[in-house]
Order: structure tokens, then C-alpha cells, then sequence
């Protein structure tokens, strides 16, 4: 079974098996690849709203990884829907391939090249320059904005 982000119904995508998504992802899309989504859902793509407690582990495991300010209401969904229903995410998003591998969900990359490893992001102060493991709008020591950093 495949959940599928809106990059596979952008880039044409095509799954043999069980196809899933999001009620979310029909908003993204526009022209053809709203049509695409009208067409699979007609031939029998199933449409899944995964339950509260899923996206609740999906949001603990964002933060873990640094991820969660760069995740949507629906990319959130998207993966919860693929944790709940152990299936393959396809998507070529790297916050969701990253929250995916922290949750041991498997992820299909359809037109870019997938993560490499599962990353936990931090969070730099771009005036004092101290580093934090969770996302802050303002240094609490200089009140400056914090931006996402790498780890490694």
C-alpha cells in the first residue's frame, strides 16, 4: 500500500497496488494534477483521515528530529496516515522523509533523491550565536531569531 503525497499526483505518479492519501492534499494540486488525483480517486484511490493519537506521534517524532516547523497540518496527516496504516510514503519532501525514518516508516522518492540519514535539526540564535535542540521564535538570553542548523 502507497500514501501518497502531492508530489505524486505532480509528477504523474504511477503505483501498482493500493493507493491511499489525504482528503488535504486534493487543496494543494491545481490543473492537471487535480485531475489526476479526480482519476484515481475515481478508479479507487482510498481517501484516509488517520486518528488523533497517530498525528500526536507524528508530531512528537518532528520535534525529536527538528522537523516540526517545517511540516504542514497535511504532511503531518500524510505520514500519520503511513504510520497508522504501516504502508510506504511516497513523497519527495525531506522534513517528511526524515520524520518518516524517525518513525520507521518506509518512503518512496519519486522525482528528487532521497535523505541520506535521519537528521535532528537544531536551532542557532543569529545573534549570540547559542545553539538549542527545540524551535524558539526569539533567543531567550538575546531575544534575536533562531534559524534551522545542521548537526553534522
Amino acid at each position: 500500500m502507497r500514501v501518497l503525497d502531492a508530489s505524486a499526483f505532480i509528477h504523474d505518479y504511477h503505483a501498482d497496488g493500493e493507493t491511499v492519501t489525504v482528503p488535504l492534499v486534493r487543496e494543494e494540486l491545481e490543473d492537471e494534477a487535480g485531475y489526476r488525483f479526480d482519476a484515481l480517486e475515481g478508479a479507487g484511490m482510498r481517501l484516509h483521515v488517520p486518528d488523533e493519537g497517530a498525528v500526536e506521534t507524528v508530531e512528537r517524532a518532528a520535534r525529536t528530529t527538528g522537523d516540526s516547523t517545517e511540516l504542514s497540518r497535511t504532511d503531518r496527516r500524510l505520514v500519520a496516515a503511513a504510520f497508522e496504516l504501516d504502508a510506504t510514503l511516497v513523497t519527495d519532501d525531506y522534513a517528511m522523509q526524515n520524520v518518516a525514518a524517525e518513525l520507521g516508516v518506509d518512503v518512496e522518492v519519486i522525482a528528487r533523491e532521497g535523505i541520506d540519514e535521519r537528521r535532528d535539526w537544531q536551532y542557532q540564535c543569529q545573534g549570540c550565536g547559542r545553539v538549542y535542540d527545540e524551535h524558539r521564535e526569539r533567543c531567550p538570553v538575546c531575544g534575536a531569531g533562531l534559524s534551522r542548523k545542521n548537526p553534522s
